[in-house]
């Protein structure tokens, strides 16, 4: 076991960047904090759910990201090993579904696998043993899709959706080509914040900003996972 924290192979180390220039400054080992741990696969997903912990009021969370989609085996190795895993009581991961969800919740029962956690049945329904693991694939319910379609779903009420959708239909209609159907919901975001204060801002810095209605019916299977970690 490490005294010192562990290092998520490669990608996945926890760095310090300027805020200016994005330039890394220092990279430092990731340290267990907390006795509940939720993982998931980017910055715009940790910032994400970090912002609906805040709204639930749920402090005694920590929050990881692995940094992509890959080698996930590798990096729960590496989490394991942190001295302190022994602690951990509850363990959550979170996958985008991307092209089939089928083989997302594989993937990650493979990882859980590898390095001797339990292992879940299916999403949603908690593993049994120690710690106890469970599984959100997003969208819920969904075959395929992204974090991007979850936010778009939160957000199809809103008046500025219909002129997204129209500017989408416009391109087609212009036979002008756009992102294939996989990247579709991430360039609908990024035309969807332009209608906020701050359109550059991130998927996840939008969240916290209040850009995306944490409210909203779409992030209630989301709010349900978090709150049985």
């Amino acid at each position: 076991m490490s005294d010192d924290g562990f290092r998520i192979p490669v990608r996945g180390q926890k760095t310090i960047e300027c805020p200016q220039c994005n330039f890394v400054i220092e990279t430092v080992p990731l340290k267990i904090l907390k006795t509940k741990i939720l993982i998931v696969e980017g910055k715009d997903d940790l910032e994400l759910f970090e912002a609906l912990t805040n709204k639930l009021q749920i402090s005694d969370i920590q929050l990881i990201d692995f940094n992509g989609k890959y080698g996930w085996r590798e990096k729960m190795s590496g989490l394991i090993q942190d001295r302190n895993f022994i602690k951990v009581i509850s363990l959550g991961l979170i996958r985008d579904a991307d092209v089939n969800a089928t083989d997302t919740f594989r993937s990650v029962q493979n990882a859980l696998k590898a390095t001797g956690l339990p292992i879940p049945n299916r999403p949603l329904t908690a593993a049994k043993g120690m710690p106890k693991v469970n599984v959100l694939i997003v969208p819920p319910e969904k075959k395929e899709g992204t974090l991007e379609e979850l936010c778009l779903n939160a957000v199809a009420d809103d008046p500025a959706l219909i002129c997204v959708n129209q500017y989408f239909e416009c391109l087609d209609h212009q036979k002008i080509d756009f992102p294939r159907e996989s990247s579709k919901a991430k360039a609908k975001v990024r035309v969807f914040l332009c209608s906020r204060g701050d359109p550059t801002l991130p998927l996840g810095i939008a969240a916290q900003k209040g850009y995306w209605p944490l409210d909203s019916k779409a992030f209630a299977t989301v709010k349900g996972f978090l709150k049985s970690l």
